[in-house]
């Protein structure tokens, strides 16, 4: 009976007070109440930069493509962070401060027209400094809240606990609720606040909304399951780098149990023991035991150390080849918020903003998200016994596939809205016409976004989580930075060798542009891409979901059996264990 009532108090190590749905309340409510702002901000800021701003099309959506892929590329710090120095909660309340202090000089901007370039002015002086400064903070703020909320949230969940590893992966299709419901009254709401009355009251409301949000998370501190900090993943993977350079000359044992580990009970709390594969094989040589060699940091690493490594080197083409989507994603934010401008808005006698026509699939994705979670989730997982249902990776290839199908759609749509436009400019055709691409693609969003934070987070060593879950937003980034240097390549191109010298995506007036040739671009890319994915996805080995008790008790290496010395160093203790017997040789 004590047993039973210690395992409530206590599971995966965690107080079992704690944690749970319960706490991940408090994150929901922020990611609901943030993205409100971000969304919005996200899909209509094209527009603030041109009209506002006076940037040209490709200037206004390289601004905020650049701003986006910096935003996400700066969650890698604060995923590092969090892993390292401080707690998830602490790193998102920091981040969440700068975030808010960004948008209050975004609002102060939009408010003060003297802070606004003149009529057919470029920025320039202080403008162009409030203004870069207010976008810098904003893009770290973000990204950094995104590189600890969402292990914050996960960690709420023990995956040794059948149960919770099952709400684990319910967690992130309720997290994807929470960004789609918050979404939705962004792109709806606060876009048209923003582009029919006023930026400066579309710029405020976002303030106010997320300084609501990161109160609520401070309010559930109570009950979080706070992981403990670890040692610094970059020195881990330095450590191994180094001394496998260091051991290059060194035979490679034919019995991997003669590479070097520790014993469980020399183990800390923030590092879980993981088997030995056989994938980078040369990066075993870190854990070659000599006869002269004491095993001590930088001289020799653990088996454990060394897997660690090899899981994030076996992450980066699942990364690399996920980027070509979120390129297209970016198209959807730019040149599909332009093309919108110049059709018909009107549904019956409301005029819908432009940036406004996400609502379609996100409303969609309000209605699918639970359904996929109540229905198919608890149908697939009877059928493939996975507690996802279907493996993250499966889920990302079709994310992958619908990504390919909307540019190529987005590219018909436009050739129909140029072609009405140049007939009669005065009569373009219905908005609602881009909610086939934008539909599609959010179908697809759904299905990868939550399949990558689940897969990077799950397949994680212990003290990397955040760092590794960060892997999502870093796809993100590189998207975004690679639509930029898409338009500006093409654009050069394209001008050089059309009959015109005018590039695909030059100028201010879309309809003398060629933006369904680059989607068609993008699409073919997506197909060939996904072809990249599919072999680094059937490469991948997962790593193993537990150890069995009696491989976790018994040390696998005999030089491990009986150390010499076993040192092992956290951030604020060393522990060393000495024995009187001779060591063994390998």
């Amino acid at each position: 009976m004590e047993e039973e009532d210690q395992a409530k108090t206590n599971i995966g190590g965690y107080n079992g007070r704690k944690g749970g749905f319960r706490a991940c309340k408090f994150v929901f409510v922020l990611m609901f109440l943030e993205n409100m702002g971000f969304v919005a901000n996200m899909v209509s800021l094209v527009l603030y930069f041109m009209y506002v701003m006076n940037f040209n099309v490709a200037g206004a959506a390289n601004t905020l493509t650049n701003l986006m892929g910096s935003t996400f590329l700066l969650s890698i710090v604060g995923g590092f962070i969090s892993d390292t120095y401080l707690t998830r909660l602490q790193t998102a309340l920091v981040f969440g401060s700068i975030e808010i202090m960004g948008l209050v000089l975004l609002t102060v901007q939009a408010h003060e027209k003297n802070l606004h370039p003149k009529k057919e002015s470029r920025v320039e002086g202080g403008i162009a400094m409030m203004f870069y400064t207010s976008l810098s903070l904003l893009a770290l703020g973000s990204g950094g809240v995104r590189g600890s909320l969402a292990p914050l949230g996960a960690d709420q969940f023990d995956q040794k606990n059948p149960k919770e590893a099952k709400a684990l992966a319910s967690f992130f299709n309720y997290m994807l609720l929470s960004i789609t419901l918050g979404a939705v009254i962004g792109v709806t709401v606060i876009v048209y606040v923003s582009t029919v009355k006023s930026w400066f009251w579309g710029f405020f409301i976002s303030t106010v909304t997320a300084s609501l949000g990161f109160v609520a998370l401070a309010v559930g501190k109570p009950f979080y399951r706070i992981q403990p900090l670890s040692q610094s993943p970059l020195i881990r993977i330095a450590q191994v780098i180094v001394v496998a350079f260091k051991n290059r000359k060194f035979s490679m044992p034919e019995n991997p149990e003669e590479l070097y580990e520790i014993d469980e009970k020399y183990r800390v709390s923030t590092e879980e023991r993981i088997l030995h594969t056989n994938q980078f094989r040369w990066l075993d040589r870190a854990a070659i035991v000599s006869t002269d060699t004491e095993p001590e940091q930088w001289k020799i690493c653990t088996v454990t150390q060394v897997e660690e490594v090899k899981i994030l080197a076996r992450m980066l083409p699942i990364l690399g080849s996920t980027v070509v989507m979120n390129t297209c994603m970016a198209q959807l934010q730019t040149f599909s918020i332009e093309q919108g401008n110049a059709m018909d808005p009107k549904l019956g006698s409301f005029k819908v903003p432009a940036a406004s026509i996400p609502v379609i699939p996100l409303a969609f994705m309000s209605i699918l998200v639970p359904l996929y979670e109540m229905f198919f989730v608890p149908f697939a997982r009877k059928i493939t016994k996975h507690p996802s249902g279907i493996s993250q990776l499966q889920r990302v290839g079709v994310g992958l596939v619908l990504s390919a199908i909307s540019m190529a759609v987005a590219g018909f749509i436009e050739v129909k809205r140029r072609n009405q436009s140049n007939k009669n400019i005065m009569k373009p055709i219905s908005l609602f016409w881009l909610s086939f691409q934008y539909g599609i693609f959010g179908i697809a969003d759904m299905f990868t976004l939550v399949g990558l934070l689940e897969f990077f987070y799950k397949e994680a060593p212990l003290g990397m989580r955040s760092l590794s879950t960060s892997f999502t937003w870093l796809s993100l980034s590189f998207g975004y930075f690679l639509s930029s240097a898409f338009v500006s390549i093409i654009n050069s191109v394209t001008k050089k060798v059309a009959p015109s010298k005018q590039g695909w995506l030059h100028g201010l007036d879309i309809n003398k542009n060629n933006v369904n040739l680059f989607y068609w671009f993008l699409a073919i890319i997506s197909v060939l891409n996904f072809f990249v994915y599919l072999y680094s996805a059937n490469w991948y080995k997962y790593k193993p979901e537990n150890i069995p008790d009696d491989i976790a008790a018994a040390s696998k290496s005999s030089y491990s059996e009986q150390p010499k010395s076993v040192i092992l160093e956290s951030k604020e203790e060393k522990v060393q264990e000495s024995t009187t017997e001779d060591q063994k040789t390998t």
